[in-house]
């Protein structure tokens, strides 16, 4: 169960670093999509990077979130999407 409340969409969260090609294509991805985000650079703050692999159990990025729920990578992103599942998981739903 999230704690999203009914009728607002869960906040993305982008774990990224300035020059990581598959973050970039995953900020396209969603902006084609409409989509807003929130982007963690953890190449600027060391911090932010020991968050990131807590969270994730990863140490590459990017790490995307939609709300408490762990996407993974752009790959896995865009596998989600093909399945048909990422569109109910931004739109608030389950995955």
């Amino acid at each position: 169960m999230s704690d999203t409340p009914q009728g607002t969409t869960p906040e993305i969260t982008i774990y990224s670093t300035a020059i990581c090609p598959y973050c970039v294509a995953a900020k396209n991805f969603l902006k084609s999509r409409g989509q807003a985000w929130t982007e963690v650079r953890i190449d600027l703050d060391p911090a932010e990077r020991e968050k990131m692999i807590a969270k994730a159990k990863r140490t590459s990025v990017p790490q995307i979130f939609v709300g408490d729920v762990h996407v993974g990578g752009y790959d896995d992103m865009i596998a989600l999407h093909r399945a048909g599942k990422l569109e109910p998981l931004l739109a608030g739903g389950a995955a």
